[in-house]
């Protein structure tokens, strides 16, 4: 998905998506809101209080929070290990994971599930997602198929000798899921929001980051030593002839590739993104046989596309210029065989771990095989999966719950609008108005999408081919028509959230609706606390330094007024510095700049359910101030709650990776960084100034 979908966190390290009801809140403007259930009486309900969560937390759910805590840390020391010290002493990190943490226990409890939904499909004759899931795990099959699956696409660059038949493959491959010099997504024009453009974007590197090909670091030396290596394996593996000579060719030609392309900081800024060109100029301002291309991909009927950035296509077509025809050849064919790598013989699978697994990430042992086909079969057909998902694990009433939270929250924002003395009045109106236009999106698609033409034979890899093809086919066809509100970026079973710039949506599915995020069971203080706080995490990103630079339609301009554009950028300078001093392992620093959206998102998140929390406590009768579990206040539990979303554990060489490529910070700062800046959370663990968690000087933007 392009950069205006901001997501609450990303876990992907290799280089390589209504049913409207019009709720009213007393003493503010109606606003849109798509729930994923059947609307029972909500939308005649304008009263507060009607899903009202427990103060008290069963003895299962408080043994695990207080068995997470470590008691021996101050609070006002470390608040991350106060929070999750005891969780992280007692879980060992997984040997077949690279990072593990709350996010992925509760991933692990949804592939559970879908694993059970499959093996169930997989008994009924005729059944789509059934029969992917057992081709996926028919592993003598696949042992026996060998390459066979990928002869369309490997032909297809056997017949590359000029430019005009590179750019035939290139867009054979594309159609595939490779990702060969450049990608292409299709999203919201960001001048005509109610419009879909294609988006033709920077990629085609093997490692996962420019840096990678750039540093001099000595653990970046032996990772590109040992990247040459592993590229000639594959090659050899896929029958390639001299492969060692092929590789070293290949990584010369993605060094190049590298260096024509722009940092990821740079790429954050929505106006890097946008360079809308007529289709009739592109030739013009990327010299390639572009017509070529787009015959392939079956869209020769373009109005426009975007370049992002404009300056990696101008370079682009010198690039491929200079380099020979056998060198391209080769580059395609290593990059079809890594992109499909998981879904060949094991001979490509255990090669592919060795490098990317061991030696990028750290990670010991490879997933599970029924692990890495129920991702696989999500990804491929993730709404027809995810209707059983959505029956056995999301109920009405969880439902019913989230939205009211979400209105809580969203209220919390709105009351904090006038103590921002740095915002003028226009602008914060202007603000007020954006939010209350933003469309909530709770569950599931209100329309579930079709695949009926998606073919499902044997052979695994030739469906995970099929089913890419699908997809990409699929969203080309919407370039240059009307925006399909209804869609989604992810699936149901998803244990994650969005904010979408250019739809001004924010999106929770149900597989992130669930403990130890939230239960509509909790009290309150960990509903707010957990779940409350993406739920302002995904909000603020509609104002963050990206998410602010789109309007309440989703158009791209500026409707602040200069000065309060100044001041929050300011105030975001202090945010950036204060995150490009933070250390996830000794000489690797996180980026202020790249994590920049996201740490205000976390700023913001956490103020704003706080906010709500106090006032749902005040609407309620409760007192945060008084015990709600073994010597913790109710308040204190909303912190408590917030950290321990975020315990997590690590190898170093993923905090490295991280560092470089995720713009979510280390969880260790996701916690710290917010709570240190927020003055409410010193006064519930009575912080002295000067403490770690209370220092002199802190910062603030919403």
């Amino acid at each position: 998905m392009n950069d205006d979908v901001r997501v609450l966190m990303m876990n992907s390290l290799r280089g390589a998506p209504r049913v409207d009801a019009a709720l009213w809140q007393p003493g503010r403007a109606m606003r849109r809101s798509v729930v994923a259930l059947a609307l029972v009486s909500l939308v005649a309900c304008e009263k507060r209080g009607t899903t009202v969560p427990p103060t008290t937390a069963s003895p299962e759910t408080s043994a695990e929070v207080l068995g997470s805590l470590d008691r021996q840390t101050d609070p006002c020391n470390d608040f991350y290990r106060f929070a999750c010290g005891g969780w992280i002493d007692a879980t060992p990190l997984p040997a077949d994971q690279p990072r593990y943490g709350r996010f992925h226990v509760l991933r692990d409890r949804n592939a559970e599930a879908m694993r059970a939904i499959l093996e169930r499909a997989a008994s009924k004759p005729g059944d789509k997602a059934g029969a992917f899931w057992t081709a996926c795990m028919d592993e003598a099959a696949i042992e026996q198929a060998g390459t066979q699956p990928l002869a369309p696409l490997l032909a297809a660059i056997d017949r590359v000798d000029d430019p005009t038949s590179l750019m035939t493959a290139i867009g054979t491959l594309h159609r595939a899921g490779v990702p060969v010099l450049f990608d292409v997504g299709i999203d919201a024009d960001y001048k005509q929001p109610n419009v879909n453009l294609a988006f033709l974007g920077q990629a085609g590197l093997g490692l996962p980051d420019r840096e990678f090909y750039r540093s001099t670091d000595a653990r970046m030396l032996q990772l590109r030593e040992g990247y040459v290596a592993h590229v000639a394996t594959m090659l050899e593996l896929g029958g390639v002839a001299e492969p060692a000579a092929r590789a070293a060719d290949i990584v010369t030609f993605e060094t190049a590739l590298a260096e024509i392309s722009v940092p990821r900081e740079a790429l954050r800024e929505p106006e890097a993104r946008y360079a809308r060109v007529e289709r009739a100029a592109l030739e013009r301002e990327a010299p390639l046989p572009w017509a070529a291309y787009f015959a392939a991909v079956g869209r020769d009927d373009l109005v426009a596309v975007s370049l992002a950035p404009p300056t990696y296509f101008a370079a682009l077509p010198g690039l491929v210029g200079r380099t020979s025809m056998p060198t391209l050849q080769a580059y395609l064919r290593w990059h079809v065989l890594h992109s499909f790598a998981d879904h060949l013989p094991s001979s490509f699978v255990d090669a592919s771990f060795a490098f990317y697994g061991k030696s990028v990430r750290g990670q010991q042992q490879l997933e599970p095989r029924w692990k890495r086909c129920v991702d696989t079969t999500d990804h491929a057909m993730g709404e027809l999966v995810g209707r059983d998902f959505v029956a056995e694990r999301f109920s009405p009433r969880s439902r019913e719950v989230a939205l009211e939270m979400i209105r809580e929250i969203e209220d919390a924002f709105e009351a904090g609008l006038p103590k921002l003395a740095w915002m003028d009045a226009a602008t914060r109106k202007a603000a007020v108005g954006k939010m209350e236009a933003i469309v909530n999106k709770i569950g599931y698609p209100s329309k579930w999408r079709s695949y009926d033409a998606l073919a499902v034979t044997p052979a695994h890899a030739g469906n995970v081919v099929a089913a890419a093809s699908f997809e990409f086919d699929r969203r080309l066809r919407e370039a240059d028509r009307p925006v399909d509100r209804e869609r989604w970026e992810m699936t149901p079973s998803t244990v994650n959230a969005y904010y979408n710039a250019t739809g001004n949506e924010m999106v929770f599915p149900a597989g992130i609706l669930q403990p130890p995020f939230f239960h509509h069971e909790w009290p309150a203080a960990m509903n707010f606390g957990g779940i409350g706080m993406v739920m302002g995490h995904e909000l603020t990103h509609g104002f963050d330094d990206q998410g602010r630079k789109f309007d309440g339609a989703g158009t791209l301009r500026q409707w602040w007024a200069p000065e309060a554009g100044e001041r929050f950028e300011e105030r975001a300078a202090c945010v950036e510095q204060l995150y490009s001093g933070y250390e996830v392992q000794p000489g690797v620093h996180l980026s202020g700049k790249l994590t920049l959206g996201e740490n205000i998102a976390d700023f913001g998140g956490i103020k704003d359910a706080h906010r709500a929390y106090l006032q749902w406590a005040s609407e309620h009768g409760v007192d945060p101030h008084s015990e709600a579990m073994d010597g913790l206040t109710h308040e204190q539990l909303f912190f408590v709650s917030f950290g321990q979303i975020w315990c997590s554990k690590s190898t170093p060489e993923t905090d490295q990776v991280m560092a470089l490529t995720d713009p979510h910070s280390h969880p260790r700062y996701r916690v710290n960084g917010p709570l240190a800046n927020l003055p409410e959370f010193s006064q519930a663990f009575a912080c002295e100034p000067g403490e770690p968690m209370r220092p002199q000087n802190t910062c603030e933007v919403w």
